[in-house]
């Protein structure tokens, strides 16, 4: 298994989010020996904000892009390129006022690629092109939201995810992380409870991703 892990956060190792797939990684480690896993951190080499630039480069046929607007398209193609490579995407994410993380924003932008990670039927429904993979989202937040109307990350999350492909994601959070060292502590040991039991570590039971 090739996995894949896009660090979101902008707190490094002192990142919730960042512990979780810390576990995983180690877990993923011990099962699969033989696996790879890459890394991508978008807070300490975020993508470029998709601007008016960005998007004029990716619609322009390649024979006629300027040399900057070469250097946009490869950023994306190698973005794109590493998706479609694995065999488990991981995405780490902190909730962040409600929201998702702008770096991560703004690296969806630069994957959700007409023709290359979707296109549209005759009907005009949209198809997912990066498809088979296994898709985790290892979340963290101060608060307590998961399954409730107040989580705003998960239902956009599933939807833009499987827009390009990537369907039926595990969600797996910290809560309660700005609730006090109990609750936090609660959190972490929760979330890694169910990493374990999603990736089939001993005496775990193996679930669907």
């Amino acid at each position: 298994m090739k996995t894949l892990v896009i660090l979101a956060s902008i707190l490094g190792d002192r990142s919730n989010s960042r512990k979780l797939v810390d576990h995983l990684i180690q877990q993923v480690r011990a099962i699969e020996p033989d696996g790879s896993v890459r890394l991508r951190d978008l807070g300490q080499d975020p993508v470029p904000y998709f601007d008016g630039a960005t998007a004029g480069a990716l619609f322009t046929p390649a024979d006629q892009r300027t040399e900057a607007q070469a250097a946009i398209v490869a950023k994306s193609d190698e973005l794109v390129n590493e998706l479609f490579d694995a065999d488990r995407i991981v995405f780490a994410v902190p909730v962040y006022n409600f929201g998702l993380p702008a770096q991560l924003k703004s690296y969806i932008d630069y994957i959700a690629r007409a023709g290359l990670t979707f296109r549209y039927n005759a009907q005009g429904v949209p198809e997912g092109l990066i498809r088979g993979k296994q898709v985790v989202v290892l979340g963290a937040r101060g608060g307590k939201a998961e399954g409730t109307a107040d989580d705003t990350l998960s239902p956009y999350l599933k939807q833009v995810l499987a827009f390009v492909g990537l369907a039926d994601p595990a969600f797996i959070y910290a809560e309660g992380m700005a609730m006090g060292d109990a609750a936090a502590q609660e959190g972490l040991a929760t979330a890694r409870q169910r990493i374990d039991a999603l990736l089939g570590a001993p005496g775990q039971q193996r679930l669907a991703a």
